[in-house]
């Protein structure tokens, strides 16, 4: 399914007085298919991002990518010099948690308008801060599945403070795969060991995968850390999740 033709636009996600600038790509053919939410690092919905949502596009989603920032910093993008990383940093410790699960649960509600979506059937993807947020929004009934790239600072922290992300993992009910690479300076292993014993003492169906000799932020391909073995079999693996949990449409 992945020549599957798609297209893209930039939509608007109503949140209450808020409108949420997201990036929507979907296929063109004819059908239902499952809905992914696609979360941002800490550089807004990038070039990175947007061929995220693409790449499931192609793959018979329709995808969307809402910006965590839209309070704050609307239309912000960036790369990954020193100076994006900063600015980038700066927007992230201004989001809460609380801000975050309501933009999630709108993009949510917003793919359950359109004709096209099977709106029972959608997951979650998140890079980075993503990784660590759709941690947080695996706690959301809706989502039926979930795919947590290197998320920083679970068991320690949450967006805006309070109790720390890892405390919530109870109220995970349905899959979740977490990534990361043995080499992230960012995310030590003993972090990475509490998620999975988390996971494992509320018997959370889930998959924990880490990478040797790669980094912080490996699947990103704008990125010098990027390391496409790991980023490859990630990819594939992300696939069998969705594919098993969503109940891909194929027609």
């Amino acid at each position: 399914m992945t020549n599957t033709e798609i297209r893209t636009n930039y939509v608007k996600v109503p949140n209450g007085d808020l409108q949420i600038d997201a990036y929507l790509a979907e296929p063109t053919r004819p059908g239902k298919f499952p809905g992914v939410i696609v979360i941002q690092e800490i550089f807004g919905v990038n070039i990175h991002i947007r061929e995220v949502a693409e790449r499931f596009a192609h793959e018979g989603y329709v995808a969307i990518a809402p910006t965590l920032y839209q309070r704050i910093a609307p239309g912000f993008e960036a790369g990954y010099n020193p100076e994006d990383i900063q600015r980038g940093r700066g927007y992230k410790e201004q989001t809460t948690a609380a801000e975050i699960l309501s933009d999630i649960q709108a993009a949510i509600a917003y793919l359950r308008t359109l004709a096209n979506v099977q709106g029972d059937a959608i997951g979650s993807i998140g890079f980075c801060f993503g990784g660590h947020v759709v941690y947080l929004a695996a706690t959301l009934a809706d989502i039926k599945a979930t795919a947590s790239f290197y998320g920083g600072g679970i068991p320690n922290s949450t967006p805006g403070g309070g109790e720390p992300t890892i405390r919530h993992t109870s109220a995970i009910k349905n899959p979740i795969y977490t990534f990361f690479g043995n080499e992230d300076q960012g995310i030590p292993l003993e972090q990475t060991q509490q998620i999975e014993a988390e996971l494992k003492k509320y018997q959370i169906p889930h998959a924990i995968f880490r990478y040797p000799g790669a980094g912080h932020g490996f699947f990103c391909n704008h990125r010098a850390s990027y390391n496409p073995e790991a980023a490859t079999d990630a990819w594939q693996k992300v696939l069998e999740l969705f594919q098993k949990t969503l109940q891909l449409q194929t027609v």
